[in-house]
């Protein structure tokens, strides 16, 4: 199937999108872009305006794909807000089109504490195995895909099972979430109702989900754009450009460690919401993208 879109009405890019690591279950192959999303095998690439895509069993629609890349998102209208200096002004000019993606709830919420302090690849591969283990295989185009475990799966799972995947200590905190939200002890649809503050309050109530797991699930899954996820990439390149909202000796002593405390974190997310406002995560998202492309990019 194709869609056409109006590129200057509605900007997107398919390869910034799906390259900047806000997911972890797209892979590339040629000219077309692979990757299961909520059962469906897909397959999607873009020419100019045009997005050509194939799907097993064949249920994903036009409109399920413009949900999931956000295609109703006023691109235009966000980026116009958080452009207010040279160093997000550079990201938006080589990165025009990216898109938030509206992730899945459930897979966003484990993929991500599986992924605190793990490379991408290395996220990857445990998402990987906990589908192959878990999930169904859907064979699609001559590949084998598999999906996402559900709730129940990952709740009757053995713990080593878990462990044999590749998820070490998260294994137990991984287990204990799956369990709370097959149970209904945790409701995790819930979460759509409320504010950001509430949805981030409850979503750090549960072990193995700190400030960065769940600021990434709220902004990936749950439409809170004012997250602002920090990492070790956001902590140097906020505390790199913009020093001067900060004071000296936070700046010297946080950049002069890898990890940073709750406390550090809160100092610096915050700041990512009140300076770059409602859209902040879009800020973020670009900011880390271009940063970590010039890296790439140096070797």
């Amino acid at each position: 199937m194709m869609f056409q879109l109006d590129l200057k009405a509605t900007p997107f890019n398919l390869e910034h999108t799906l390259r900047c690591g806000q997911v972890f279950r797209w892979e590339k192959t040629g000219d077309w872009w692979y990757g299961v999303v909520s059962d469906e095998a897909i397959k999607i690439r873009q020419i100019g305006g045009a997005l050509l895509f194939q799907s097993f069993p064949d249920r994903v629609s036009i409109e399920f794909l413009k949900s999931y890349f956000r295609l109703d998102d006023d691109l235009s209208k966000i980026l116009g807000e958080i452009n207010r200096d040279e160093h997000v002004g550079a990201a938006i000019k080589a990165l025009n089109g990216l898109r938030i993606i509206r992730q899945d709830l459930w897979e966003s919420l484990i993929s991500y504490m599986c992924a605190a302090h793990v490379s991408i690849p290395a996220i990857k591969n445990v998402i990987l195995n906990l589908s192959k283990g878990l999930g169904k295989e859907v064979s699609f185009d001559g590949r084998v895909f598999y999906t996402f475990p559900k709730p129940s799966d990952l709740a009757e799972a053995r713990l080593e099972d878990l462990k044999r995947c590749g998820l070490g200590f998260r294994a137990e905190r991984v287990l204990e979430a799956s369990k709370k939200v097959n149970s209904g002890d945790f409701g995790l649809e819930t979460l759509r109702g409320m504010s950001y503050e509430e949805a981030r309050g409850e979503l750090l109530s549960l072990s193995g989900v700190g400030h960065k797991v769940a600021d990434c699930v709220l902004l990936f899954s749950l439409d809170k754009l004012e997250a602002f996820p920090v990492d070790v990439w956001m902590k140097r390149i906020i505390l790199g450009f913009y020093p001067r909202f900060f004071t000296a000796d936070f700046v010297e002593r946080v950049l002069a460690r890898r990890s940073i405390t709750p406390r550090e974190y809160e100092k610096i997310s915050s700041f990512g919401r009140k300076y770059f406002g409602r859209y902040a995560g879009y800020a973020q998202e670009y900011l880390f993208h271009h940063k970590r492309s010039e890296k790439l990019y140096q070797g």
